[in-house]
């Protein structure tokens, strides 16, 4: 049984809405939870960032400061030792290594940063399209039984292809969209939700 989680919203806080909060630039509160379309969020986020002067150093900065969710990492130490976990982010590399040090370095899938010789990001470069479903097919083609959780659009596609997928916290417009998927608002109910999972997963001694 491989549990496969989110981290935005799931793990840790949203990391553009904490460059939004401490840059005072609003354009940048947009996330996943808003756009379903990630290339398009993606371009504009470096378009906002480039006509602003932020660089990556910028960001790092911000997000040395923040910190887990309330309780995740309880529940992520839980979780690990119930199930395999793994973290598939469409965050980058180069901005989760101070969190993963704070959730004591789970396995993460996630997508990298086009950066130029001034620390400008230029680009990004996906693992792969689609990456969090085509993670969960691949796994269950090794006949793991996967339950996953994330919080928005770009976790649909995870949770549509998972023995169980549930949501976390998510925003009004995704509950009413996507009805199909139980809904949890703390760590207790998404634990709930897991032993749920842990129970019809089980196979028969």
């Amino acid at each position: 049984m491989i549990a496969c989680l989110d981290l935005e919203g799931v793990l840790i806080p949203e990391i553009w809405i904490n460059v939004a909060e401490k840059t005072g630039i609003q354009e940048l509160r947009r996330t996943t939870r808003d756009e379903p379309d990630y290339d398009k969020l993606m371009k504009g986020r470096i378009k906002i960032l480039h006509e602003h002067k932020l660089k990556l150093a910028d960001i790092q900065r911000v997000i040395a400061t923040m910190q887990p969710l309330p309780g995740a990492q309880e529940f992520l130490l839980w979780l690990k030792s119930e199930f395999q976990v793994i973290i598939l982010s469409d965050t980058f590399y180069e901005f989760a290594a101070p969190m993963m040090k704070q959730l004591e370095y789970p396995s993460l899938f996630c997508h990298s940063l086009v950066v130029d010789e001034k620390g400008n990001i230029k680009n990004y470069k996906l693992r792969m399209p689609d990456q969090k479903r085509e993670s969960v097919l691949a796994l269950k083609k090794l006949h793991f039984h996967i339950a996953a959780a994330g919080d928005s659009y770009n976790d649909v596609a995870m949770l549509q292809v998972a023995d169980r997928g549930i949501l976390f916290c998510p925003p009004d417009n995704v509950i009413r969209e996507y009805p199909q998927f139980p809904v949890t608002k703390t760590y207790d109910e998404l634990k709930n939700e897991f032993l749920l999972c842990q129970k019809a997963f089980r196979i028969p001694e």
